[in-house]
This record gives C-alpha cells, sequence and structure tokens, in this order.
C-alpha cells in the first residue's frame, strides 16, 4: 500500500521552470505549498540512471535528503519510434548546456532524415518520484502518444512541445494554452496515478 501525503509542503526537484509551474498548478487543488529546488540553492545531481525511473528516484531523494522535507521530482523525455526510442531519458542533454530545445529539435529531425524514415510515431514519458527524508520512494509513470512534426508550431509551450501533436489533437502542445496542454500531458497521467495512491484519503 502506498504511503499517504500528509505534510503541508514539498520541494519540486526541478530547476527547469515550465515543469515547476506545471507541477504546481496540478498540486494546486490539494493547497500543498511549493517551492523549487532551484529556490533553495539546491544542486542539480547528475541523472546516472538508465531508465526514467532511476532518475526520477535518484533526483527526489537527492532533494528530499538535502532539503529534509518530501520531495518531488519527474524525469521525462520525448521518445521517437524511429529511433528506437531516443532521445529518451536523454532529451535535456540533447539540448545541450545551453538547453538549447530548438537545437535538439533539429538534432531530432536530421534522426529521422538519416534514417530515411516516414514514420513519425513518438511519445513522452513522464517519471515521478516523490520521496521521503526517511528514505521512502512513491513512483508513478505517465505516457502520451502521438506524432512529430516539421517544422515546429508554437510558442506556448516548452522543450519538445512545438513538434508534438498528440493522438486525436490538431495542434501541438507548443501551440495550447498551458491550461489546455495540462491535462493531456503524460505529466498529467502520473499525477492522476500519484494523487490515487497519495494524495486521496
Amino acid at each position: 500500500m502506498s504511503r499517504h501525503f500528509a505534510e503541508k509542503s514539498l520541494v519540486v526537484a526541478s530547476h527547469n521552470a515550465g515543469k515547476v509551474r506545471e507541477i504546481r498548478e496540478l498540486l494546486a487543488p490539494f493547497g500543498i505549498e511549493t517551492i523549487s529546488a532551484g529556490d533553495l540553492g539546491l544542486p542539480e545531481p547528475e541523472e546516472t540512471g538508465d531508465t526514467f525511473e532511476a532518475n526520477a528516484t535518484l533526483k527526489a531523494l537527492a532533494a528530499a535528503t538535502a532539503s529534509g522535507r518530501p520531495a518531488l521530482a519527474d524525469d521525462s523525455g520525448l521518445c521517437a519510434a524511429a529511433l528506437n526510442g531516443a532521445p529518451g531519458i536523454y532529451s535535456a542533454r540533447w539540448a545541450g548546456p545551453q538547453k538549447d530545445f530548438d537545437f535538439a529539435m533539429e538534432r531530432l529531425r536530421l534522426g529521422l532524415v538519416e534514417e530515411g524514415t516516414l514514420d513519425t510515431r513518438a511519445w513522452f514519458i513522464c517519471g515521478l518520484a516523490l520521496a521521503w527524508p526517511d528514505g521512502h520512494v512513491e513512483y508513478f509513470e505517465g505516457r502520451v502518444d502521438g506524432e512529430l512534426v516539421w517544422p515546429p508550431r508554437g510558442l506556448k509551450g516548452f522543450g519538445y512541445d512545438p513538434m508534438f501533436v498528440a493522438n486525436g489533437q490538431t495542434r501541438t502542445f507548443g501551440e495550447m494554452e498551458p491550461d489546455e496542454k495540462t491535462p493531456l500531458t503524460h505529466r498529467a497521467a502520473a499525477f492522476r496515478q500519484l494523487v490515487d495512491a497519495c494524495f486521496k484519503s
């Protein structure tokens, strides 16, 4: 049985402003105060895991240990079918130290060109780890499927959003307002599992 979250605040173990905003919006209905790892001046741990679960867990544990309060970490990425799931856990690293996602999206496009494929199927994965200072961790994983488009469209999202159209939609995540996009995302799918397991009494 999952551990119930009873505290009034938690650390969002991310320095990505877009992710922090999405997570804050998803937690708002529960009256939980959130503070980002960046606001606390916590260092970003090296992501040495080879799965979304491993990386989310190590980030959550690092933030919980350093802050002395529960921490929620997200490890997410875009997976392209034609590239055997790449960039996957390396999605952020494809953007380089400057977090240049225009460069990352171009790199992804070139990868598809090199494969000579018309297969544009892709999916976003979000792994969510909720860790307590005593080392207990709860983990959940969400996924949203869709296809890649080029050129990128929209300036409202972040990361690879401008080149991803979710199944059943006609606009990219980058073209949607945040309150419209958020319920459709891989992060929201993982959050629904987290809420059912840890936040509902």
